[in-house]
Formats: C-alpha cells, structure tokens, sequence
C-alpha cells in the first residue's frame, strides 16, 4: 500500500481511538455527549481528522473500499464550513454506528 494512504490511515485510526477514549469512564448516552461541550468539540475534530485523511485518501486512490468515505468527507465539510449547521445526531450516529465498522475496516487494510 502506498506509504501516504497508510500514514492518513493511521491518522484516522488514530482520532478513533481518542474518540473512544472519551468515553471510557462513562457509557455512551447520547443526552450525556450533548451536555458535554468539550467532549463535543474533541470529538467533532476527531471527525474533521478522519474526514480530511478520507478526502486524501479518496484523491489518491480512488478505488479503497471504505464505507461510506464520501459520507465521512461531507460530514468533515460541513464541521468546518457550516459549524452552525452541525447536528449533534449526525454526529453522535457517526460515534455509535459508523465509528466502529470504520475501526474495523481501517485495520483490515492495514494488515
């Protein structure tokens, strides 16, 4: 694998994991994620890491099967473009069910 695509895959794995690390004390209630705004704005730049080194990825190799990498730029997008448009329920969805398939699928091709 090209060395920069496993370098932003690293990086991706990376922001996953600190946005598990968030949640390691306390379990994952989304009216608990809502009234944390720290934890909301790490984890919504954990997001903008992970969608930027999609972009990358996608511009250098456009044929790497992640799911829905095109979904995780457009969230990264919209995060620094629209900040006032950010729905804490898109967020938090990426958190409880994109998250960890990704987790999954970012250590399949690294290995």
């Amino acid at each position: 694998m090209d060395n920069d695509v496993n370098t932003w895959l690293y990086d991706m794995l990376n922001a996953i994991d600190e946005i598990d690390s968030f949640f390691l004390n306390q379990p994952k209630i989304f009216k608990n994620y809502q009234a944390d705004i720290r934890t909301k704005r790490a984890v919504e730049r954990n997001v903008e890491i992970i969608g930027e080194a999609m972009n990358r990825i996608l511009k250098k190799d456009s044929l790497i099967l992640i799911s829905n990498s095109r979904k995780l730029v457009d969230v990264r997008n919209r995060i620094i473009h629209g900040y006032d448009s950010v729905s804490d329920d898109v967020i938090w969805g990426l958190v409880i069910k994109h998250i960890p398939q990704l987790k999954i699928e970012i250590i399949a091709l690294i290995k």
